[in-house]
């Protein structure tokens, strides 16, 4: 499901909704519960992960950029969480979608190692910037005496 199909059903139906990982948050208040914020392009999902959860799948809680979530809707007023029971890593889905041929990204200005030719020269170097107004004595840093 899409994060607005799956924060739209009703309290504790069970749901599962992919995403990017936008923020994940565990609070010293929590009690060892972390947060994650994850986004696709209808919205975003809020996600509990209880601390038994984070520790089973700490790699994938941590390490994933695409998060699979499987879990049960929960809504407090127009507050709504989805409380993960299982996640899954889709990382490998992400970065693969450069390389399908229906999906062909094109490379920016800076990726000469893919097209093989010589750094844009409409880049200037350090050395030819001037500026006139600036002499050292302007940007020497000064020392500071704390005592």
């Amino acid at each position: 499901m899409t994060c607005a199909d799956g924060t739209a059903m009703r309290d504790r139906r069970l749901t599962r909704v992919a995403g990017l990982v936008l923020v994940r948050q565990k609070p010293g208040s929590a009690k060892g519960v972390m947060f994650i914020t994850i986004e696709d392009e209808t919205g975003v999902a809020n996600l509990v992960i209880w601390p038994s959860l984070y520790e089973q799948q700490r790699r994938v809680v941590l390490g994933a950029s695409l998060l699979v979530v499987d879990g049960r809707v929960q809504r407090e007023g127009e507050v709504v969480h989805i409380v993960a029971e299982r996640l899954h890593d889709g990382s490998d889905l992400l970065a693969s979608l450069g390389r399908r041929g229906e999906f062909r990204l094109p490379h920016g200005r800076g990726d000469e190692v893919y097209r093989g030719s010589k750094p844009d020269a409409r880049t200037p170097k350090a050395r030819d910037i001037y500026i006139p107004d600036l002499s050292l004595e302007g940007i020497r840093v000064r020392t500071r005496d704390f005592r």
